[in-house]
């Protein structure tokens, strides 16, 4: 990509050697046992073991869908890198998580789970196995449990889910709909569609006035317009858009203690925003948020160096 006027690079460009850096930053916590965090039910006595016993394949990166979502960033850049000099490190790190074993284990701990990391948990684990490549006979068995686990889940789904955070319905819609199309499940994505015009469809006036609060990192509003970018025939998505998103209003935001878990999730946010903006047409305000958001991405507080780099990955290659 051709360099901005002012001589330097646009926030977007991504190199060998700038991939190879998120490398280098995502590995070391995929196999990283603590600190952990686990949104864990007990059901009696067997059910108090570390997370790499309850679920060996992701219990780095302090939680399971930030352990998910790093093996799908490490994937994604050998892909786009693959004869680069980390590709064969980013492997062997992934097939030590990968195994039939390690699967199998993670499938006994989720069927009885029937709400564990729903919904934004799930989505990333289908979105890891939609670019798993290889990998993807061995996931197959929490492949087909996470397309039967989330359509029911989108199924019932009565109301939208306005989260700036985890819980929110369109950004983990987007991501299942992504996958449904890039495995070619015509019915998955059937389905994603039809909720998407029923949930969404009728919403006018984007309320960008009440963005953010203070825990986001997800804005509501971009995440519903990119979804229905998605979901909503080229006819009728620039109407819906003209309705919905009146005024593009996003300033970036800065957090005011990184060490903070919650506080953290502003660079979160800045980079969130910066792809949703670039795919929906907003170029100057999505590179005005990356420049904030990677600069974010690039602090050594676990809090959030644990899963930015996810989302600066995503940023560089599926915006």
């Amino acid at each position: 990509m051709a360099a901005g006027e002012s001589g330097q690079q646009p926030p977007e460009y991504l190199d060998e050697a700038s991939a190879g850096a998120y490398a280098e930053r995502i590995l070391p916590s995929l196999h990283r046992a603590y600190p952990s965090k686990i949104a864990h039910v007990l059901r009696d006595v067997s059910d108090v073991a570390a997370p790499a016993q309850l679920t060996p394949a992701f219990y780095g990166c302090f939680d399971w869908h930030s352990a998910v979502h790093s093996h799908w960033a490490v994937l994604r850049l050998a892909r786009a890198f693959p004869e680069a000099s980390w590709a064969a490190e980013v492997h062997a790190a992934v097939a030590r998580s990968l195994t039939p074993e390690n699967v199998a284990a993670e499938l006994r701990y989720l069927e009885p789970r029937s709400g564990f990391e729903m919904p934004y948990g799930i989505a990333w684990l289908l979105q890891l196995c939609a670019d798993a490549d290889a990998y993807r006979p061995v996931l197959a068995p929490l492949e087909r449990l996470a397309v039967e686990r989330f359509s029911t889940w989108c199924s019932r789904l009565s109301h939208p889910i306005r989260a700036g955070e985890h819980g929110n319905s369109a950004f983990a819609m987007g991501l299942v709909l992504d996958y449904a199309r890039a495995v070619g499940s015509t019915s998955l994505e059937a389905l994603l569609v039809e909720r998407s015009r029923e949930l969404y469809g009728a919403d006018v006036a984007a309320p960008l006035a009440y963005e953010p609060s203070a825990h986001d990192f997800l804005s509501p509003s971009l995440c519903e317009a990119d979804l229905m970018r998605r979901a909503l025939s080229d006819d009728a998505w620039p109407q819906w858009y003209a309705r919905f998103m009146t005024e593009a209003r996003f300033t970036p935001v800065t957090p005011v203690d990184r060490s903070d878990g919650k506080l953290a999730h502003f660079d979160g946010l800045n980079l969130s925003r910066a792809w949703m903006l670039r795919r929906l047409g907003h170029t100057a305000l999505s590179r005005a948020h990356a420049r904030v958001g990677l600069q974010g991405a690039r602090s050594e507080d676990y809090a959030g160096a644990h899963w930015l780099g996810s989302f600066a990955v995503y940023f560089h290659l599926c915006a």
